[in-house]
């Protein structure tokens, strides 16, 4: 049967796989640059005991080879099995080439497959999940390599505590094949979108809009924290309020359209933004802790790729059983938020 014929195929994960570059930042070592904030109180806040950092001449690209290399030598697909690849990051390369044509080239995927970039930060896997959906449905592919890659740190003044107890860098890489089946394996979607939160999450300079500067003013805000326009620049009392009001409303929206109530939720994965922001809306949305996944401890705020690291931590704990009903969501700059449900299945898996 052909692929365009075969109109039962939905999207389903197959294998999820992560890569963290080899230098660490723990939290005693930020404590020791910023005196003003003990260990205790980053790790309050946070939840995140170290954070991985890309090297000098480490790309998003680099990581993302590295964590489809580890899924290709798991066994589980080759190369010569990928028909889209679709790659999620906000720190490319290059304004062009897009980083997805680098991709296939350095890990030998066949020139007959599709491949694109998506500049999305930490709703971006939620997006790739719907586009993974929608080309496999459609018939356009029966294989996608979804990759999330991000290097945050090479955006980062080294005297901004606001973001560096924050942001770690990170790939991940998912399998999602085509299974037949009369009910999709992951949907249906909710997205959301506001322009007007841009300005609080935010690379000034470096686009057409803004170059670059060799000289860039380096300016101190009122909490001590240096950066130029060069710098990723986050309000962090308005992220969070845009967090607070979007998040549980786009909770409601999904269980609405999905038929669901929480109570059917085995396992809520969120974006891993932080420990207390996290904890803040599990506790208003009155979700049980067991029943909500925390992992960022080792790797830190990951953008893009804290819901496939999750995964993989959930998987690796035992807590996916066959059949498993989660709920995923993502939340953040743009601002742009997505949430979807995942019926996991070991089969696939």
């Amino acid at each position: 049967m052909s692929l365009v014929q075969n109109t039962c195929m939905h999207a389903a994960i197959s294998s999820i796989q992560h890569y963290l570059p080899a230098r660490k930042v723990y939290t005693a070592d930020l404590a020791s640059e910023f005196p003003e904030w003990s260990a205790e109180k980053i790790d309050a806040k946070t939840g995140i005991q170290c954070r991985s950092i890309a090297a000098p001449g480490e790309c998003s690209s680099d990581l993302a080879v590295a964590a489809c290399n580890k899924l290709f030598g798991s066994g589980v697909c080759k190369p010569t099995e990928i028909d889209y690849l679709l790659f999620c990051t906000q720190s490319p390369d290059y304004f062009l080439p897009t980083t997805a044509c680098l991709l296939q080239d350095r890990l030998g995927i066949p020139t007959a497959c599709g491949a694109l970039d998506f500049n999305l930060g930490c709703s971006g896997y939620i997006y790739g999940l719907g586009l993974a959906e929608g080309l496999i449905s459609s018939g356009q592919a029966c294989t996608v390599l979804l990759v999330t890659a991000e290097t945050y740190s090479k955006f980062m003044h080294p005297r901004d505590k606001s973001v560096r107890t924050i942001f770690g860098d990170a790939a991940a890489a998912t399998l999602i094949r085509g299974r037949d089946g009369e009910s999709p394996w992951f949907g249906p979607f909710v997205y959301g979108t506001d322009g007007k939160g841009a300005e609080n999450l935010i690379v000034r300079a470096g686009g057409m809009r803004k170059a670059r500067s060799e000289e860039a003013e380096a300016v101190e805000d009122e909490s001590g924290n240096v950066r130029t326009a060069d710098d990723l620049y986050m309000n962090g009392s308005e992220i969070f309020t845009f967090t607070i009001d979007v998040v549980p409303k786009c909770v409601n929206r999904l269980l609405a359209k999905a038929s669901l109530t929480a109570a059917d939720i085995d396992l809520f994965v969120f974006h891993q933004a932080n420990q207390y922001m996290l904890e803040h809306l599990r506790k208003r949305m009155k979700i049980p802790s067991e029943k909500f996944l925390l992992a960022m401890a080792d790797c830190g705020n990951t953008v893009s790729s804290t819901i496939p690291i999750a995964l993989e931590s959930a998987q690796s704990q035992g807590l996916l059983r066959d059949g498993a009903t989660l709920m995923l969501v993502g939340f953040g700059v743009g601002y742009s938020w997505g949430a979807t449900i995942v019926r996991w299945s070991t089969a696939a898996a």
